[in-house]
């Protein structure tokens, strides 16, 4: 498949915590790794504010390590899949079907790059 000398690109971010950052540090920090059974779908987040909320809030529960990674994507692909409001304006995620998470990483511009990273320091 050819794509044009200029693309247009939407910057998406996902929170996980340790297992799947590890999991995606193994491809290079390429892909994201296959859904669970119990896991229908994808869902990177359209905001560094909210990936940063899930990371820090979620992902460090017992004593984890929440990341936030930022990764480009090519925006022509990503809109057939409409944004989704989960709670307040700031918490949209973008949902992709599991069965398309391939596709999607194939559309992944450049690497997945880790931006933060939140350890629960009350345990």
């Amino acid at each position: 498949m050819t794509y044009p000398l200029f693309m247009e690109l939407t910057v998406l971010y996902r929170p996980v915590g340790r297992r799947e950052y590890e999991l995606i540090e193994a491809t290079g920090f390429r892909a994201f790794p296959p859904r669970l059974p119990e896991q229908p779908i994808f869902y990177p987040v359209t905001n560094e504010a909210y990936a940063t909320q899930i990371a820090r809030d979620w992902n460090t529960k017992d004593g984890g390590t929440g990341y936030v990674l930022r990764f480009r994507v090519r925006s022509e692909f990503l809109r057939k899949y409409p944004v989704q409001t989960v709670g307040s304006s700031m918490h949209q995620e973008c949902w992709i079907p599991a069965a398309d998470l391939e596709e999607f990483n194939s559309q992944i511009e450049g690497a997945i790059e880790p931006i933060a990273s939140f350890r629960n320091s009350s345990i």
